[in-house]
């Protein structure tokens, strides 16, 4: 499928978030809509970080708030893969 599409709009790179996105966080609506503006204001380190060349890897730390109201804060590494080419 990646082998369709035309050049500029070819996946070249992506990461796996440390979560998913949650309506109780503002990324996505109770409808599942995502709130790209939001999304991408909260995560542009990374997504700058999957544009950069030669960066395997970037690290985050969030904020994590149980169901109970209690709060930490988690530091993860997430790896920038690249997209094999399929074969194609």
């Amino acid at each position: 499928m990646n082998a369709s599409l035309n050049t500029p709009l070819r996946i070249k790179q992506f990461v796996i978030l440390h979560k998913e996105l949650d309506p109780d966080d503002a990324e996505i609506t109770r409808t599942r809509k995502l709130r790209r503006r939001f999304v991408y204001d909260k995560y542009q380190e990374i997504i700058d970080a999957m544009y950069a060349e030669g960066v395997p890897e970037v690290k985050v730390r969030a904020t994590v708030t149980y169901e109970d109201g209690r709060t930490s804060e988690i530091g993860r590494s997430l790896k920038i893969s690249a997209v094999g080419d399929g074969g194609a």
